[in-house]
């Protein structure tokens, strides 16, 4: 399917690696110009040199720390002013730490709000009014622990609720006035992070990383794991003109799962077997 991006210009956050990455990739590869912020220089950049040089089509790699306002206005001003104006804004920055309330403190709390929801934010206030003038679309990449909450990632199920209900009230807020804005909730995705997490559930169990795997994809009934492709698929599918009526949904991408990843079933499963 031609998605007609080629040509508009689109920003997305926390693109070095990962979803960001894997979503900028397709925009770049429907002819959508790029603008990439993540808040480590070397792999940003590595990753715009590979976007561009695969499709042919300017991707800006601008460092940024959106827990930052003044950065995160520069890197909107700046991406504005290099590709002509924004199209299409993809919030995915941010990641929230795990844990129980008696593990986490104040401080991850705070981390959590200020980065996944507060980034959010701060990075759709700034690049509103150039929505505005486009009659464009934002894209939220939030997560599954704000609908479906589980109990050792309480920060993920505070700061991804929020960040739907924004996005919900968002919609409502600038339909009027020509812009989408919808939100993508992944489920578990093979990334950097789903190897930590496997890796780290293998030395709590003395097991192999290989035997975990096996045992938590009980939990999902295609029998793997999404990956990145998968998640930027839908989302270039969002900004663009083919999904013109969708405005303030809120998609659930992790393939029919049937209990949480850390679901106490799963670990007494992984007990038990090993």
């Amino acid at each position: 399917m031609e998605l007609e991006l080629t040509g508009t210009t689109a920003l997305v956050t926390g693109a070095s690696k990962g979803i960001g990455y894997a979503t900028a990739n397709q925009l770049a590869a429907e002819g959508a110009n790029i603008a990439i912020c993540a808040r480590t220089e070397g792999p940003l950049e590595d990753a715009a040199t590979e976007i561009e040089s695969k499709h042919g089509v300017e991707c800006a790699a601008i460092p940024a720390d959106l827990t930052d306002r003044a950065q995160t206005q520069a890197f909107v001003e700046t991406a504005a002013d290099r590709l002509g104006g924004i199209d299409v804004l993809v919030n995915n920055a941010g990641s929230a730490p795990g844990g129980g309330l008696e593990s986490l403190d104040e401080n991850d709390w705070y981390k959590s709000l200020d980065l996944k929801l507060m980034g959010q934010i701060r990075c759709t206030t700034e690049a509103m009014p150039y929505l505005v003038d486009e009659g464009g679309v934002v894209v939220n990449i939030v997560g599954t622990a704000g609908i479906h909450p589980q109990p050792n990632m309480l920060t993920s199920a505070a700061t991804n609720a929020a960040d739907i209900n924004v996005t919900k009230a968002l919609a409502k807020s600038y339909g009027y006035r020509g812009v989408r804005v919808n939100a993508v909730n992944p489920g578990p995705v093979k990334t950097d992070r789903w190897d930590s997490i496997i890796n780290n559930i293998a030395s709590t169990y003395d097991v192999t990383p290989e035997q975990v795997t096996e045992q938590i994809l009980h939990s999902f009934p295609l029998g793997r794991v999404c990956q990145p492709e998968e998640v930027a698929n839908v989302v270039a599918f969002l900004a663009s003109p083919k999904a013109s009526y969708i405005n303030g949904a809120s998609i659930t991408i992790d393939g029919g799962q049937i209990s949480d990843l850390m679901n106490f079933d799963v670990i007494s499963r992984i007990d038990e077997t090993f």
